[in-house]
């Protein structure tokens, strides 16, 4: 039974929040409304008799109406598509040689975070799928109060100053005369203004990328874009990137297959996320840092200040210093991945901002925009943004203020409160901001540091494979082709052919038009009235690296089939053997296995064991998966092989260049495929790693190589003919 409140109990405000809620009894749980009341009926209002009006008296409808109508809170302008988990971090080993923060020298310590995935430019109805940046934010929950890593799975962004956001959102999102497209850059706004934004070019390298149409928000990288600063207790400044390597590796999924994703199922990130943290397979990741000294600060020939530059891993080691494990789904999507609230500026004794102008401004745009959603600076109390740290300030009231202050004192120097709260001293875990030297002018302008802006997106390009710049160049084909003007496809062109003249001739001879000769385009579209305009030229800069291996995905971790999803064809008749050695080797590396079959329900093998089918060829489809394996079994190779759609399944995994495997007794179901002439005479190891085709008796042995062909991931060669009609 709930704790009876004793008159004597309203006395003390704070014993009001220690009595248990009044929501279990011995007889059940009953359904109330928000102030407690029992309620008897919640199928009918109350009436005027039988056939009568509805009474406005009716206190419970109104309550249930008018909850219900205010449900929805605006979402977020920008990464309103999102989802989310809880976790926890582990440090490896302190740092204290450059940071004081508690997190980064207590080892052995659990710190909790909440991690918000998301994509940026679509509304929270959009598909995951779409070629977009992800957002990659972290909340780490300190004693010395919250911290926030707010990042994204690129390392750069499109501008350099914060005064350009409002413009490349407003460029990016859908044309405001007919609210098209919907969560995609492939429109005449967006490359508009990125044909006067020489700076978006190493950014626009990255998006136009796999990087962003990434297999898994489990297999993609984090940053924190930025450059900060970490102090420590002898006031020494250093500068500092974060990097969030994953520990599956960096995989993505190929153009035609998004697409594809997105109609099939939209919610496909979210859905992985989920049930890989539902099935114990905890998404893994370590965080690294760049440690750079201030006196270093301009010994490279880029600026660190720049957020459309990275520090080349060639040039500054990435030091990893810790690992983040996500093992919890939220419990309720909107209170917490909803309502969460980050900011760059949520920070910590120990790490301190730079003067990255993109930066500065988002210290605004933050706050800002959570008073605009959440509805009041009380949204550090919403359980999902309170830090597990004491709070003691001096802010009162306010919309929704849930914290019952006691005592008559708000205010600060105060004797009537004994002084509290305290201000705390540094070496109390005061925060206090580095003492960086300021002596300037107030001016508007951009540092000539910031003009370089190719030699990182050359940069970037030419560490790509073959198969990775391939599908760079088919990207921006495919979004200048949905451009209708053409000066606006000429503008990209010619900046372009900055990056490469490869590349810009590729894609010209697409679109059918001529890279034009006139290369003047000043920086931004425009300059200030009274300006030299050569000032605000693009200089040129030349690399002192041709490549970066750590910019191809080519070279990510491909050692595990952890969580790969593998579709088994199979029908009545099916070998059971062939299924379940082949099934049980799958499942032991940590694969995920689904049967498909043309039908659902109850399937027969042939010896009459019975499995259960819950997908069929009707309800999936190849693009959701990572491999297929087609067993023997007579019956189910004749049925598998006369099905259109079983075909279909197996030209586009092949088309998409994902490995396949069969069981000899198979071979008829291959042999009706379009890529059946392809392959290969033998099945050795060397031939089946080439072509991620596998073929055997020895289910053991094919198993083996069917394993290794999945940590492959794909196999680009397939995609040089480009003739399979799938």
């Amino acid at each position: 039974m709930a704790k009876k409140i004793e008159k004597n109990d309203l006395k003390d405000s704070k014993k009001i929040a220690d009595i248990e809620p009044a929501k279990k009894y011995d007889d059940g749980e009953f359904l109330t409304t928000n102030h407690g009341l029992r309620i008897n009926d919640n199928q009918n209002s109350l009436k005027s008799g039988e056939r009568g009006g509805t009474l406005i008296e009716d206190f419970i409808l109104r309550e249930k109406i008018h909850h219900f109508d205010h449900e929805r809170i605006p979402e977020r302008i920008v990464h309103a598509r999102g989802s989310a988990a809880h976790g926890f971090f582990e440090l490896y080993k302190p740092i204290g040689q450059y940071t004081k923060a508690r997190l980064f020298n207590e080892t052995g310590v659990k710190t909790p975070v909440f991690v918000r995935f998301s994509t940026v430019a679509g509304s929270r109805g959009s598909t995951d799928l779409a070629r977009d940046v992800r957002g990659f934010a972290v909340k780490f929950y300190t004693e010395e109060g919250n911290y926030d890593i707010v990042g994204n799975n690129i390392p750069v962004f499109f501008i350099q100053d914060a005064m350009k956001f409002p413009d490349l959102i407003h460029a990016v999102k859908p044309e405001p005369h007919n609210e098209i497209p919907q969560a995609g850059s492939a429109h005449d706004t967006f490359w508009d203004f990125i044909s006067l934004m020489p700076e978006s070019m190493h950014m626009i390298m990255w998006a136009m990328s796999d990087r962003a149409i990434p297999r898994s928000l489990r297999m993609m990288e984090g940053f924190g874009v930025h450059t900060f600063r970490f102090i420590n207790n002898e006031g020494a400044s250093h500068f500092v990137k974060f990097h969030w390597k994953p520990l599956l590796g960096v995989h993505s999924v190929v153009w035609d297959e998004a697409q594809k994703i997105s109609g099939k199922n939209a919610d496909f990130h979210r859905q992985d996320l989920w049930e890989a943290i539902e099935s114990g397979a905890f998404p893994e990741w370590e965080l690294g840092v760049q440690i750079v000294p201030e006196a270093d600060e301009h010994k490279f020939e880029f600026d660190l200040l720049d957020p459309t530059k990275i520090i080349p891993e060639e040039l500054v080691a990435v030091q990893r210093i810790g690992k983040m494990t996500l093992n919890r789904n939220p419990d309720n999507f909107f209170a917490e991945t909803e309502q969460v609230a980050f900011n760059p500026g949520h920070l910590i004794p120990g790490i301190d901002i730079t003067n990255d102008p993109l930066l500065q401004g988002r210290l605004f745009s933050y706050v800002d925009t959570q008073l605009s959603r959440l509805g009041s600076h009380n949204f550090q109390e919403i359980p999902i943004n309170r830090p597990v740290s004491p709070v003691h300030n001096n802010q009162r009231d306010g919309h929704m203020r849930q914290t019952i202050n006691t005592g008559r004192v708000s205010y600060e120097p105060n004797t009537l409160g004994g002084g509290c709260p305290f201000q705390a001293k540094a070496s109390e875990g005061g925060f206090t901001s580095f003492p960086e030297r300021i002596d300037s002018h107030k001016i508007r302008t951009r540092s000539k540091s910031f003009l370089d802006h190719f030699s990182q997106a050359k940069l970037f390009f030419n560490s790509q494979s073959d198969a990775e710049k391939s599908h760079i160049i088919d990207a921006l084909c495919f979004e200048l082709g949905k451009v209708q003007t053409l000066a606006i496809r000429e503008r990209v062109l010619i900046l372009l052919s900055r990056v490469d003249i490869g590349l810009a001739a590729a894609v010209a001879v697409y679109l059918g038009i001529s890279i034009p000769k006139n290369q003047g385009i000043q920086l931004n579209g425009s300059f200030p009235a009274d300006a030299d305009p050569a000032t605000y030229q693009s200089a040129e800069v030349k690399s002192s690296l041709e490549r970066s291996e750590a910019l191809s995905m080519e070279n990510t971790i491909k050692n595990t089939i952890l969580t790969r999803r593998v579709a088994v064809l199979v029908a009545d008749g099916v070998d059971e053997k062939s299924l379940n050695d082949m099934k049980s080797a799958l499942e032991a590396e940590g694969g995920v296995v689904d049967l498909v079959a043309p039908k659902l329900g109850p399937l027969s093998a042939e010896d009459n064991t019975e499995f259960s089918i819950t997908k069929s060829f009707l309800t999936t489809a190849s693009v959701l998966y990572d491999a297929v394996y087609v067993p023997g079994g007579t019956n189910s190779v004749a049925t598998l092989a006369a099905e259109p759609d079983a075909l279909h399944f197996l030209n586009e995994a092949f088309k998409h260049c994902k490995p396949i495997a069969a069981d000899t007794a198979a071979l008829q179901v291959l042999d009706e495929t379009y890529f059946s002439r392809k392959l290969p005479k033998v099945f050795t190891e060397k031939e089946v790693m080439m072509t991620g085709i596998a073929m055997g008796d020895d289910v053991k042995q094919l198993s083996g190589l069917f394993i290794k062909a999945i940590a492959r991931h794909r196999f680009w060669d397939r995609e040089k003919p480009g003739k399979v009609p799938a």
